[in-house]
């Protein structure tokens, strides 16, 4: 690792086995467009769900699958670490690593289950608990069609535990034209809620006020 990639800013991401692959890949590429570190963790379903839903096949072993996202981002060497299911020695895993926050894309209900009763049974979870127990930065992604009780009262637990739950449920306003235009929708607002800037959809109210200054 290079001293220019140690000053860069470092995101957590995390895959699950959500439908909604789309979400997080966006997310990969222009985290590595903003000059991001990326921490990358896929989860074996989402694997699968990334393989059905994409034409992008990630390789099974850790090295292989971090060239291949790496490549699919556009990253600098080192940019996009991937870190194994049980990884226990990465810096997602301790509170004493790296503070840096975490985004959870997509996010099953599963996970939302795990990480709303404190489990760790895998590094994802792990990286779940340490954010809220730190209180860092947690933004979670849930793709599912209705939610149950079970669902909706794991999500009010973590909201009130300081995550952030942000359902794929892209707005229109924005006039979308394509598929793409709803994943940037969903992919513009979590760039918004990490800090950092993005361009793939007008802020709301933008547009109005570009009027008022040219008029």
């Amino acid at each position: 690792m290079t001293a220019a990639s140690e000053n860069q800013r470092v995101i957590n991401l995390a895959f699950t086995g959500a439908s909604g692959a789309q979400y997080g890949l966006r997310l990969l590429q222009c985290l590595v467009a903003a000059g991001c570190r990326v921490h990358v963790m896929v989860s074996k379903a989402a694997q699968v769900v990334i393989a059905t839903e994409t034409e992008l096949k990630l390789p099974g072993n850790t090295p292989a699958m971090q060239e291949a996202l790496a490549s699919y981002a556009g990253a600098d060497p080192g940019q996009v670490l991937v870190f194994g299911r049980e990884d226990w020695f990465s810096p997602p895993a301790s509170g004493s690593g790296e503070k840096a926050p975490l985004v959870i894309c997509p996010c099953s209900t599963g996970t939302l289950s795990a990480l709303a009763t404190g489990a760790s049974n895998n590094l994802i979870e792990r990286a779940g608990d340490v954010a809220l127990k730190e209180r860092r930065q947690l933004i979670l992604v849930p793709r599912e069609a209705p939610y149950s009780e079970v669902h909706l009262e794991n999500m009010l637990r973590l909201t009130r535990m300081g995550a952030v739950i942000m359902p794929a449920s892209p707005g229109f306003y924005h006039q979308p034209q394509s598929v793409n235009d709803l994943v940037d929708f969903i992919v513009a607002r979590l760039l918004d809620h990490l800090g950092l800037p993005q361009a793939l959809v007008p802020r709301w109210g933008e547009e109005r006020l570009k009027a008022k200054h040219s008029d």
